[in-house]
């Protein structure tokens, strides 16, 4: 079936581009996918000239938002909502005078495949390929159109390993090579699309096996930089590995944990929810994988011939808030990671406990909010990737116990009704004549911990306790 007919959508931009006189190639990821039988609502195409403008004309004739990419290249985007999904069609004028001169300067051979949208004949419009598009797919290799292509944009370094995580295709070993050698250039491209291409890594399965791969060939900390104080920083008995080995352990830990999970559509939906900037939940919490002992060198301490980490979390929470500032992530994302940074050692407290108290569980899910689970998860996996001679298969099963009881509690909390309050602030200045004051907070925590707690009940007894710590 024909690309044209299997997608409507893009009928619609050919009827509106067709007669003004400008080659217009469909291009790259769109043909790629359609190969292997993937579906996506990002189309790109390549126009002999005038992208800019015809990208104007074509968001007026479909009633989408025009955006503009790069007038020095040459580029635009068209977002359009239909039926309910958004399509974007991004166009860019020829890198080249040929179609075939444009399909030889892009980043991998996968990617240079196109077709003329404006053929004879839409049910039999032809595929050109060049550099051995076809052959590649059919491999499952990631392979480079020239040594020059990291040189000509860095990002392609990071891209080639997104396109591993998305596709589960293998980066040729020449390629490697090359972005092994290159690999300090990603320095010098701009924050916001380094992190794009991190989190369609993080969003994949395959994050543990991408970012090792990276990590091996010295990319990965061009890309995060505080990462390497991690680097061979041995730790005590509980754990069998250094801390930078530990956290891709518990990378690993955490997509086999989420993999186990995945029957439930509660957690899938959980996991799944965008938290901000288009980032997922699943994305953000791998991240904050990556980023919850990297306070451990800073406070790493020998005290009576044991190795000591005290207050880790909290240096991490530090160093956390500048590496998100330094992706450009969006004040949310960066609260996610410095509250799962500070928080992650939350649930081994509660599993010290045979059995926590019903208090501590309340302060916990308070304390964590929407992230109770997320944060439970991560504490899960890091135990997981703890092996060391004091660790034992009884503290293990136990911990994981303490984590998915607090898995369960949240959802069983969130399925409820949410409480009527007892007390509110008006109450406190109309019966109790308080001013408004760091007073209020307390009281009124203590009142709805009290209240969940069955503690009390009644309105009567909320302000009989609010006059005693008053």
């Amino acid at each position: 079936m024909s690309l044209l007919t299997y997608y409507p959508q893009l009928s619609l931009v050919r009827d509106a581009l067709k007669g003004r006189g400008q080659r217009v190639f469909l291009v790259g990821g769109a043909l790629r996918d359609h190969y292997l039988k993937r579906r996506g609502t990002d189309f790109d195409f390549a126009v002999d000239q005038g992208a800019v403008t015809l990208s104007r004309q074509l968001a007026r004739r479909i009633k989408g938002t025009f955006v503009l990419l790069d007038r020095q290249h040459g580029c635009a985007r068209v977002v359009k909502k239909i039926d309910g999904e958004i399509w974007t069609f991004d166009l860019t004028d020829w890198r080249g005078p040929s179609i075939q001169k444009d399909l030889s300067l892009r980043d991998f051979t996968i990617n240079t495949l196109a077709m003329d949208i404006f053929g004879e004949d839409p049910a039999s419009l032809k595929v050109l390929e060049v550099k051995g598009a076809r052959r590649d797919l059919k491999a499952g290799v990631v392979r480079m159109v020239n040594a020059k292509v990291f040189k000509e944009d860095p990002l392609r370094l990071l891209r080639a390993f997104a396109l591993q995580a998305a596709l589960g295709f293998k980066i040729d070993v020449l390629t490697r090579e090359q972005i092994k050698k290159d690999a300090h250039l990603i320095s010098k491209v701009a924050a916001e699309r380094i992190r794009e291409e991190i989190f369609k890594i993080l969003a994949s399965c395959r994050a543990y096996e991408i970012l090792s791969g990276m990590d091996k060939i010295g990319l990965l900390a061009y890309v995060i930089p505080q990462i390497t104080v991690m680097y061979g920083v041995a730790q005590g008995g509980y754990h069998h590995l250094d801390v930078w080995k530990h956290t891709l352990e518990a990378l690993a830990q955490v997509e086999r944990i989420i993999d186990e999970m995945s029957r439930s559509e509660k957690i899938n939906i959980y996991l799944q929810e965008r938290i901000a900037g288009g980032h997922s939940r699943l994305a953000l919490l791998k991240m904050a994988i990556i980023l919850h002992d990297i306070g451990k060198p800073e406070t790493r301490r020998r005290e009576g011939g044991r190795m000591t980490f005290h207050g880790h979390e909290h240096a991490g929470e530090g160093i956390t808030r500048q590496i998100a500032r330094q992706l450009k992530l969006s004040v949310k994302e960066r609260f996610f990671l410095e509250d799962a940074v500070r928080m992650h050692l939350r649930p081994g407290y509660l599993s010290n406990f045979k059995r926590p108290s019903e208090k501590a569980i309340f302060r916990y899910l308070r304390d964590t909010k929407d992230e109770a689970a997320s944060f439970a998860i991560l504490g899960l996996a890091d135990q997981a990737a703890t092996c060391g001679s004091l660790s034992t298969e009884a503290k293990h099963k136990h911990h994981a116990k303490i984590c998915r009881m607090l898995i369960d509690r949240y959802f069983e909390q969130k399925e409820q009704k949410p409480r009527q309050r007892l007390l509110t602030g008006h109450d406190l200045i109309k019966v109790l004549k308080l001013k408004p004051s760091e007073l209020f907070g307390r009281i009124l925590s203590g009142v709805e911990e009290a209240a969940a707690l069955g503690k009390i009940k009644t309105k009567q007894e909320a302000l009989a306790m609010a006059s005693k710590i008053k």
